[in-house]
């Protein structure tokens, strides 16, 4: 009899849990989740650490937890942190798992966890578990906007993951083959753009700094959008005052060739944040080294203190070494030289272009200065680097074509197409058998300005011929640009 008692008040007690189990996106949790849109992550935890003790039955702040340490990861790029926080995934799928099933966000919590995780993990170069982690969400995402079609997080989600999917280098494209899955980036960023237009006018409206933050992110650093200024910051402008959308106006402006209004919002961002967004400090310290700033080098360095990760070592301290080369220190010239060879790593690109260049002559003078004219977006005063140099004027091969190709740059950015065309043919005859990114990223250009003037043919050939250019610089990001430029064409 006592048995047969013991055992209905613990059913009951089952019962009664699983009554009360809810995901209740709350006032409290709402508060949280816009802290951590506005990088207000101590402010969240807070927020989140009473909501559990409030409300231990609702989901949303397991969510949300997970939501930090997204944020966090993909903001430090800190393989420490990841180390440290990447096991809370499988505890909080756990935990979600025990809620309501009959919420919409069930399953879409647990994708969410997926997706992040899947994000984070590819990140970091773990991309097999990366992978499934993206395939485990786009099933959860599946079934459930299948059982609530209205549901518009989900297909946030679901644009995301198909983006991800199609954007993937042709070698990991065949990995995620082998797992069923393949995306299309066009069509994904269609459908996020889409709902980022509708969702304001509907009960999901909390999700719009999300998918602003999202569009940023894939055009300018994934995609590769060409003149995507003014809808960006159209979007970014919409958001909340606070320390990411000053770092958002910032990114744009740096990636669009807006280095002053780049320089304001960075500057700006710093003074808001609740934590260090290195990446921030890394672009400050670049835009004011393109215009030349004093202080550019107290920006480096400081992004060389407070970041933990493996990017931009080497290349940071180039750009302190180009510092001192324009202020005629040639002491620390050299010594930043020799940091760019023995400190940092090989992961990407940047750094193993900042060491080549650190192995190789010393640069042209004229040609520093009108390479970061040009990357600030000050075109003129590089044009005025440029316009009363002849090729003879350069002994190095290196020299004679950085030259033409960067009059080619000058050219399309101030819209005198003809003039950067014959630019860039230029530097493909000549650079073509050399090495040096300049002759195949030319090509990428010319091919880029007759696929804007919709002569596809051409466009084509331009694509095919940065293609067929081997053992460069850059080979990897000029060939996935190329392979992205023929694809567009064919659609």
């Amino acid at each position: 009899m006592l048995y047969k008692f013991s055992l209905s008040i613990l059913l009951i007690s089952v019962c009664s849990f699983a009554a009360k189990a809810n995901f209740n996106f709350d006032i409290r949790c709402t508060e949280a989740y816009k802290d951590i849109f506005h990088l207000k992550l101590n402010d969240a935890r807070s927020i989140i650490r009473e909501e559990k003790k409030q409300g231990p039955q609702n989901g949303i702040p397991g969510l949300l937890d997970n939501y930090i340490d997204y944020i966090t990861l993909l903001m430090s790029d800190n393989k420490a942190d990841y180390d440290r926080l990447k096991d809370n995934q499988s505890g909080r799928i756990d935990e979600l798992e025990k809620n309501d099933k009959n919420s919409p966000y069930y399953l879409y919590a647990q994708a969410e966890v997926y997706l992040q995780w899947g994000i984070i993990k590819g990140k970091f170069g773990d991309y097999y578990p990366s992978f499934w982690d993206l395939k485990k969400a786009r099933s959860l995402l599946n079934e459930n906007m299948a059982k609530y079609p209205d549901f518009l997080p989900a297909q946030k989600d679901a644009a995301m993951i198909d983006v991800i999917l199609g954007v993937l280098p042709s070698n990991l494209k065949t990995l995620t083959k082998l797992l069923g899955m393949s995306g299309n980036a066009q069509s994904g960023i269609s459908r996020l753009e889409k709902l980022r237009a509708e969702i304001g006018t509907t009960k999901y409206t909390l999700y719009t700094d999300e998918l602003t933050f999202s569009l940023c992110y894939l055009h300018l650093d994934v995609l590769h959008t060409a003149h995507s200024y003014d809808r960006l910051m159209l979007y970014v402008k919409d958001m909340d005052n606070s320390a990411l959308k000053d770092y958002l106006n910032g990114y744009v402006a740096a990636k669009n060739g807006y280095n002053d209004e780049a320089i304001e919002y960075f500057t700006r961002s710093q003074t808001q944040q609740q934590f260090v967004i290195p990446t921030a400090t890394y672009m400050l310290g670049y835009a004011k080294l393109c215009r030349r700033d004093s202080d550019a080098n107290f920006y480096l360095l400081r992004y060389i203190k407070e970041y933990k990760g493996p990017k931009f070592i080497k290349d940071t301290y180039l750009k302190l070494a180009y510092y001192y080369l324009l202020n005629n220190d040639l002491p620390k010239y050299n010594y930043y030289l020799n940091m760019v060879r023995t400190a940092g790593y090989l992961t990407d690109e940047k750094d193993k272009q900042a060491l080549r260049e650190a192995n190789d002559s010393p640069p042209n003078i004229d040609l520093l200065k009108a390479r970061l004219d040009y990357d600030g977006g000050y075109y003129n005063k590089a044009l005025i680097q440029l316009k009363d140099k002849q090729l003879t004027d350069f002994k190095l091969l290196r020299d004679q074509v950085e030259y033409i190709y960067r009059l080619g740059r000058v050219y399309e950015k101030t819209g005198k197409f003809n003039e950067a065309i014959a630019s860039y043919q230029k530097a493909i005859n000549l650079g073509k058998t050399t090495h040096y990114y300049y002759a195949a990223n030319a090509a990428l250009g010319a091919g880029s300005i007759f696929e804007e003037k919709k002569d596809y043919n051409k466009a084509a050939y331009y694509y095919h011929l940065a293609l067929d250019m081997k053992n460069h610089e850059y080979q990897t990001s000029i060939e996935y640009e190329a392979k992205s430029g023929l694809e567009r064409i064919r659609q």
